[in-house]
């Protein structure tokens, strides 16, 4: 006799102070459950061919560690919720719910850093 088991798409894990629900899609843990929908919105993309290249949680280094007074500091890094590319064109998503200061600051980094990938927030 075979035992069939109904295992959800998705699995949803604690909240962060902003409410998020942590989310895991394909074993892989988001944040929030909007960021686990537009994972799987993009994955429809990908298969119709509007997008190609998708990756998750990609990291871009926005300072580069350095040396100060004999002490090395460490490399100033952001964590982007995906990255594809659109039509030749190099995309960095985001999604958010709250701008923090810190994002804002990091969205400026990656923007003077990076000119040529276009960063996108979703909302």
């Amino acid at each position: 006799m075979v035992f069939k088991m109904n295992v959800p798409d998705i699995v949803e894990l604690e909240m962060n102070k902003y409410n998020a629900k942590k989310t895991v899609i394909d074993g892989i843990t988001f944040d929030s459950r909007r960021e686990a929908e537009r994972y799987q919105e993009l994955k429809i993309l990908e298969r119709a061919g509007y997008i190609e290249g998708l990756l998750i949680h990609p990291m871009y280094t926005l300072i580069d560690s350095f040396e100060y007074r004999g002490k090395r500091e460490r490399p100033i890094k952001y964590e982007g919720d995906f990255q594809y590319i659109e039509n030749g064109e190099i995309v960095c998503e985001d999604v958010k719910g709250v701008k923090t200061k810190v994002f804002m600051l990091k969205q400026k980094l990656f923007k003077l850093r990076y000119p040529t990938i276009d960063f996108r927030i979703v909302r």
